[in-house]
């Protein structure tokens, strides 16, 4: 196919490659035109000028950007991708933003002639760059039908959760499960740690048990090191939070749990981790 990806941040800059590698004549735009001059030097394919540019003539579009304004920014507007989409193109969302942006935009491309999916990921940079990442779409089945192919590049698992707004909704319940995994584990190192205990022989005895989780296995370590390089960060995971929280205030759901370690974060934020990964939440234990 022929594809657009907008937004080359460290999520998607390795997508958009795994899209060129994958056989899809890809186009790239990127605010820091730099970023996108790199990219066609890795993987061939050409940069644009505009997100409009980049869409136009294109089969499938993808964008991958900070939050509800930036999607607008790159999606509306005479530069915005709906304008360089052809009649019966398709525009992935991969920015993590909100339920009420999605079914908004969803509503809006369906007026062009334009299917519209909502697809957050899940996999952190990692993910991104192994193309093991995890989406959660909201949209019409047979849109969806048409891009899993060639999400495929970059996905280990692509699932339709329900219509527009379906996919960032399963994104917050993945941040409000990460954030109190995170916060156990924290806890359960640093009492740990206070207990005289070998960290290393704790992990071995219960990770195999019922406390074990993807954090355990990958993060224990570094998190104990006090190593918070990795991954996803502080910024952004609160970002998300509130993206919850806000959606919680509407639907009546009780996140108590996620607004207290939404708070965590914030002094995790208030002694210079703006940048540092989410499991630096056990730095906050050990600052007080």
């Amino acid at each position: 196919m022929r594809a657009a990806f907008i937004g080359l941040g460290v999520m998607g800059y390795p997508m958009a490659g795994h899209l060129a590698r994958s056989g899809h004549d890809t186009v790239v735009y990127n605010r820091t035109t730099a970023k996108a001059d790199a990219w066609v030097a890795e993987y061939g394919g050409a940069g644009a000028a505009t997100p409009k540019a980049a869409a136009s003539g294109s089969d499938i579009a993808f964008l991958c950007v900070g939050n509800d304004d930036d999607v607008r920014d790159v999606v509306y507007g005479d530069d915005g991708i709906l304008e360089g989409m052809r009649d019966g193109g398709i525009v992935v969302d991969h920015t993590t933003a909100s339920a009420a942006v999605a079914r908004e935009i969803h509503a809006h491309a369906a007026k062009r002639g334009v299917g519209f999916l909502d697809a957050p990921v899940s996999g952190g940079q990692a993910g991104a760059e192994n193309g093991q990442l995890t989406v959660m779409v909201g949209g019409d089945r047979d849109v969806f039908d048409r891009a899993g192919p060639v999400v495929d590049s970059y996905a280990r698992a692509i699932t339709l959760i329900g219509p527009a707004g379906s996919g960032q909704l399963a994104k917050m319940v993945n941040q409000i499960c990460i954030a109190g995994i995170v916060q156990g584990l924290a806890e359960g190192l640093h009492f740990a740690e206070r207990a005289q205990l070998d960290p290393a022989v704790v992990i071995e005895s219960i990770c195999k048990g019922a406390a074990q989780s993807w954090q355990m296995e990958n993060r224990w370590e570094t998190m104990v090191a006090g190593e918070f390089d990795f991954g996803f960060a502080v910024d952004w995971m609160r970002k998300d939070l509130a993206l919850a929280l806000e959606e919680a205030r509407r639907n009546g759901a009780r996140l108590e749990l996620a607004e207290l370690v939404d708070r965590y974060y914030a002094e995790v934020q208030a002694i210079g981790g703006n940048r540092w990964d989410t499991s630096s939440l056990i730095a906050r234990l050990k600052n007080v």
